[in-house]
């Protein structure tokens, strides 16, 4: 629910935290066990937020790390069905902080919107972003979840303009989502300089908290990102260590990794 959101996040703001907001594929790297015993790890670490990536074949947005890491819960029998069950276990299993999805279009209108909103409402999740949904053709989608309180998280590119920054914003819900850079995702050694530019931008047109992603993996980013917007969103970077780690410490690893990322303060 997006009361779940608001609240995580001002929890954040009072504090004067940076939150965290992991992406981690569903049923990656071996299986939907994997999952059920990350997220828990992860919430535990001081992620404000889960991201559960919806595996799909095409995952236009995304780069070389997230791709494979799709590809291979999709070879496995992950499907939109699979992950709305997976929140439904994580909430069932006691986790508590906000869960999104993060995926396409196309599977979505596969399974059709109404019934997607409704499933992922009565499993537990709090919202999604759909990366290919241009925000002149979201509002059967966004009406369908605001009919069950979930956010549609708005996202927005460097490239947007003022005017796609506005439609973007306008009756957005949860945060917004900042992209980092006019590319895909992907852990980086740098930031892009006008990052803090384009934030401004949109934090010119919004009272929601914002989140930076794409290219985000060390502390020092999180340390920067933090000097103007509210979260930083991980995802190649984590996906990295979960899959370099051994069966038995995937979960461990990946909680460590957040928690380091976490301890950053604005």
């Amino acid at each position: 629910m997006t009361k779940r959101l608001d609240t995580a996040f001002q929890r954040m703001r009072d504090a004067k935290q940076t939150g965290i907001v992991p992406y981690v594929t569903v049923g990656f790297p071996a299986s939907v066990e994997d999952t059920l015993a990350i997220v828990p790890a992860i919430e535990a670490a001081g992620a404000v937020a889960v991201e559960l990536g919806v595996p799909y074949s095409d995952p236009l947005a995304d780069g070389p790390t997230i791709q494979a890491a799709s590809y291979r819960a999709v070879q496995a029998g992950v499907n939109a069905r699979t992950c709305i069950d997976v929140v439904a276990r994580l909430r069932e299993a006691g986790v508590e902080l906000p869960l999104l999805f993060m995926g396409y279009y196309n599977p979505i209108l596969s399974y059709g919107i109404d019934a997607y909103a409704r499933d992922c409402a009565d499993a537990g999740l709090d919202g999604m972003i759909v990366v290919d949904l241009p925000p002149e053709e979201s509002g059967p989608m966004r009406d369908a979840l605001g009919r069950r309180e979930l956010a549609l998280i708005s996202l927005l590119a460097p490239t947007s303009s003022d005017e796609r920054i506005e439609m973007g914003t306008r009756g957005a819900a949860g945060f917004v989502y900042c992209v980092s850079v006019t590319g895909v995702t992907g852990a980086r050694r740098e930031l892009a300089k006008g990052l803090p530019a384009f934030v401004g931008r949109v934090r010119a047109r919004t009272d929601l908290p914002i989140a930076v992603g794409f290219g985000v993996s060390e502390r020092r980013h999180v340390e920067a990102i933090g000097k103007y917007a509210d979260a930083a969103a991980v995802g190649s970077a984590l996906i990295d260590v979960i899959d370099s780690a051994p069966p038995s410490e995937r979960a461990a690893r990946a909680g460590a990794f957040v928690a380091a990322l976490a301890g950053a303060r604005r």
